[in-house]
């Protein structure tokens, strides 16, 4: 009976970790200079954060790893950061980035539908929803054509360097039992990102308060939130 209920506590225990990972990584990437511009994070609707993605040994340039996705409350994504949805990132393009090194993503979803594709299932970046590497500086007056075509911008940070990475051709997906693990019940992303049906675990306070404190409110055009 003791091993039986050992393993699920394991599991959320691992949750957790990578999710505290995840808030310590983005606070990490916007407290240095250059890094992803203001006017961007203020336009996003969601922010998904992968910490520690390693190249795998199998295959050839595979690579896999997991993370956290948060958006905005409300039904036009006006509110405060929400609670957040566990994911995945998979891909042999991923393995190109590496080289080797553990590196950290982030992830900017920059509309409505960004948000749908990547609650519903897997998501090919450049296929199911148009990506590209998101520009980086204390300015994003460069990134109007960028910010305009793309429904997700990415970055990667290995060896702390910091950078606007092109991921096409790789997946981001739901992690059902990362949430399972997490929440202690069976819950879905569209339930926890858009349908606000749980709150933010204490492991995520990182997470949503560093997002609250450098873009509390979407600077979108609110035509555009529709």
């Amino acid at each position: 009976m003791v091993i039986a209920l050992a393993v699920p506590a394991l599991a959320q225990r691992r949750e957790k970790d990578r999710l505290d990972r995840a808030g310590q990584v983005l606070i990490e990437i916007l407290n240095v200079p250059d890094n992803i511009p203001q006017q961007l994070l203020d336009k996003a609707e969601c922010v998904i954060v992968v910490p520690s993605v390693y190249k795998l040994a199998i295959g050839v340039g595979g690579s896999f790893g997991r993370g956290a996705m948060t958006c905005r409350g409300g039904e036009n994504f006006t509110g405060s950061w929400g609670a957040p949805s566990m994911c995945a990132l998979e891909g042999a393009n991923i393995g190109l980035q590496l080289g080797g090194q553990a590196t950290d993503f982030v992830f900017l979803i920059m509309n409505k539908k960004g948000v749908e594709s990547l609650v519903k299932s897997k998501t090919k970046l450049g296929a199911d929803a148009s990506a590209a590497a998101g520009p980086k500086g204390r300015t994003a007056t460069a990134a109007t054509d960028v910010l305009m075509s793309a429904e997700i911008l990415s970055y990667s940070r290995a060896k702390g360097l910091f950078a606007g990475v092109s991921l096409e051709g790789s997946t981001l997906r739901p992690d059902p039992g990362a949430n399972h693990n997490l929440y202690g019940r069976k819950v879905s992303a569209r339930e926890i990102v858009l349908e606000h049906k749980v709150g933010t675990p204490a492991a995520g306070a990182k997470l949503i308060s560093t997002l609250d404190r450098h873009s509390p409110r979407n600077q979108s055009d609110p035509k555009s939130l529709q």
